[in-house]
């Protein structure tokens, strides 16, 4: 019998659509230091060839204040995710090695009329539609305990996260800033977990890497993968979901040496938001969040369903809850909004569905209020994922902290 099975991927800070997602929101965040109510909407796009790498940052910007050095952000952005070496895929440091094109206006002015309006007046950035998904599957295990987050999705978004930082904090110091994940989940005839059924992981190299190994790739290959399993599989997966017969596959094709990143693959700014959000188990509006500032509900509407959603779990009205909003732009107020619980809940969904609008108020303006969004906290969401996360030190993450207020008041 064929298992039923769930996938989710996640790729590092040095996957070339991440670089240029963390350059993007670097730009935001530099923006919003300059004037709270900037009006940033910025792509970029990097690439590499034997010659030279490019960056093109590309987009509108509308602010009150002397403009950030958008060339200095990118270089400083790049060579802080690892790209310091024209070998490993980009020298962002060297400006004979990597030309930086800025082609940037401000915001046209029959758009910025309709959304620069005050306090809750303030209208939706654009049309469109955006999702906020949250379950319980995260909450057996201690070590995602508070997510309510698909368990694909946390685990690939973990994978991604410890290979960065066992390649920043030199645990593997032959590793490189590119990479990916894959984790998938398998579930039994009544829906619950299983475990782990396979395990996927990409990771750049060091060129040089198979010389300790008198130039034998397949011994090379042999400890990538069991230097991979020791100090990122084991350590990122709860150990009760990881199994004797779990298929762990490394560098499926064989090496992934020297260079990476942007040489081996042009990147652009949101092309990876399955990545960003849910791992394909919610569904996705389409809109990109990196390089938006909050007046953008592509960004701002899609962190406040999230919040929504997961209250809705929290306050154990469902076991899964996704909450659709619909904006059109110019006007404040969502045209609908909408709630599926999936059979989950033991109240109908429009019961739901009401309290839900009672209690959160997702005006843009609201949001950006209620949320404190208009400060520079976007950096930390380019690479491991928006949703699923430990809300930061400096208020990363606000979409994130349960409200114990909310959750009294969603409680029928």
């Amino acid at each position: 019998m064929l298992a039923d099975l769930f996938s989710s991927e996640s790729v590092t800070s040095g996957h070339p659509d991440k670089l240029c997602d963390a350059i993007s929101d670097a730009i935001v965040d530099a923006c919003l230091a300059v004037d709270a109510n900037a009006r940033v909407a910025v792509e970029t796009c990097v690439k590499g060839k034997n010659d030279i790498s490019l960056i093109v940052l590309a987009g509108e910007v509308s602010l009150v204040g002397e403009a950030p050095d958008y060339q200095a952000i990118a270089r400083k952005t790049a060579a802080s995710i690892g790209y310091t070496s024209h070998d490993i895929g980009m020298d962002a440091t060297s400006h004979e090695l990597c030309d930086v094109q800025v082609h940037i206006t401000t915001q046209a002015a029959n758009i910025a009329q309709g959304v620069n309006k005050d306090g809750l007046q303030q209208g939706a950035g654009d049309q469109g539609l955006m999702f906020g998904y949250a379950c319980t599957e995260t909450e057996s295990f201690p070590e995602l305990k508070g997510r309510y987050f698909p368990l694909a999705a946390a685990l690939s978004q973990k994978l991604t996260r410890r290979l960065s930082a066992v390649r920043e904090q030199r645990i593997l110091p032959w590793a490189r800033p590119d990479g990916k994940s894959q984790v998938t989940v398998e579930y039994d005839e009544d829906g619950n977990i299983k475990g782990v059924h396979t395990v996927i992981i990409a990771i750049q190299h060091d060129k040089h890497l198979k010389d300790q190994f008198d130039g034998d790739e397949v011994r090379e290959l042999e400890f990538v993968k069991n230097e991979i399993i020791e100090h990122v599989v084991k350590h990122s997966i709860p150990k009760q979901l990881l199994g004797e017969d779990c298929n762990i596959v490394v560098n499926g094709t064989g090496r992934f040496a020297d260079p990476g990143g942007p040489y081996s693959d042009a990147g652009l700014t949101g092309r990876k938001i399955i990545v960003d959000t849910y791992g394909g188990m919610g569904r996705h509006g389409g809109g990109a969040f990196s390089g938006k500032d909050p007046s953008k509900v592509d960004r701002s509407a899609a962190y406040a369903s999230r919040w929504a959603a997961k209250h809705v779990v929290a306050a154990g009205l469902a076991d899964r809850c996704e909450i659709q909003l619909a904006y059109v732009i110019g006007v404040a107020e969502p045209v609908s909004l909408r709630v599926e619980t999936f059979g989950t809940s033991a109240v109908s969904e429009r019961q739901i569905a009401q309290r839900v609008s009672d209690v959160f108020d997702f005006r843009p303006g609201a949001i950006t209020s209620d949320l404190d969004l208009l400060r520079p906290i976007y950096s930390p969401c380019a690479a491991g994922g928006h949703f699923g996360r430990t809300p930061g030190k400096n208020g990363e993450f606000p979409w994130e902290v349960i409200d114990s207020a909310k959750i009294e008041a969603l409680k029928f």
